[in-house]
């Protein structure tokens, strides 16, 4: 790849920015679309940023954005360590134009964040009883391996369009024995995202067009609504009391609220 510098738009979730960067960085920023995106890119050195655009104030601003970032070297999987985490800010509204985080693996050479394959041993076959005409002993029942999943609780989500969608909360299945991400947006409302609207899994996580997949459910859709007690009965303890009590027999829980 060539060292020498080309001036690019690369978009984030609250604007994008105008900086030269090499063809190494442009790798990391092109997540497989025509457009470039900042947050992979990480902290790009703030003399190359000719300028910026913030969506929120709506302004285009000739200087390069601030940056403020943080090294918590803490280790979010096996073998993967958080080195690094920021922010590119608006100079006028403090607005974030793009988060980005970086990762070390301590060992290169070995897989991050994976779990072994616990393996299972053979049945022992048993003996066979005595009988006048031999019969055939049974063969054991092999248990599959169970398979290795990549831990990506904590990663970031954003959808096609570079917009921040939330955090992985947890990874879980659906009624339909599918897999689903639980994702928490900033103001702490969650939603179900069906893994079919993954369409790449890196350090961020990047969805397919939402227009073109199912209706994302918040976790308030999916619970169900309790059944109404009984009159008479205790909220408390369950007791069942007369229709006309006032108070609960068993604990005293007023039964008029």
């Amino acid at each position: 790849m060539s060292n020498e510098f080309r001036l690019k738009k690369l978009r984030g979730s609250g604007g994008f920015i105008m900086a030269n960067v090499t063809d190494e960085q442009q790798s990391r920023g092109n997540l497989g679309g025509p457009e470039l995106f900042l947050a992979p890119m990480g902290r790009l050195d703030s003399e190359k940023i000719t300028k910026y655009y913030c969506n929120r104030c709506d302004t285009e601003h000739i200087q390069p954005p601030k940056i403020v970032y943080e090294n918590p070297n803490e280790q979010v999987a096996d073998n993967l360590i958080l080195v690094e985490k920021g922010q590119y800010l608006c100079h006028i509204c403090n607005s974030a134009l793009a988060e980005y985080r970086e990762f070390k693996k301590p060992d290169p050479n070995a897989e991050a964040g994976m779990a072994r394959g616990l393996k299972t041993e053979p049945k022992p076959e048993p003996a066979p009883e005595p009988t006048l005409e031999p019969e055939p002993a049974p063969e054991p029942t092999l248990e599959p391996e169970p398979i290795s999943i990549s831990p990506i609780q904590g990663l970031v989500v954003y959808d096609d369009s570079a917009c921040k969608v939330g955090t992985i909360a947890d990874v879980g299945v659906s009624g339909s024995l599918s897999l689903v991400l639980l994702v928490e947006s900033d103001d702490g409302t969650r939603q179900i995202i069906p893994w079919s609207q993954v369409r790449r899994v890196g350090e961020i996580v990047i969805l397919n067009n939402s227009t073109a997949e199912p209706t994302l459910k918040t976790t308030s859709e999916l619970e169900p609504t309790p059944e109404p007690l009984e009159p008479g009965t205790c909220p408390e303890c369950n007791t069942s009391n007369s229709d006309d009590a006032k108070f609960c027999e068993s604990c005293g829980t007023d039964l008029a609220k």
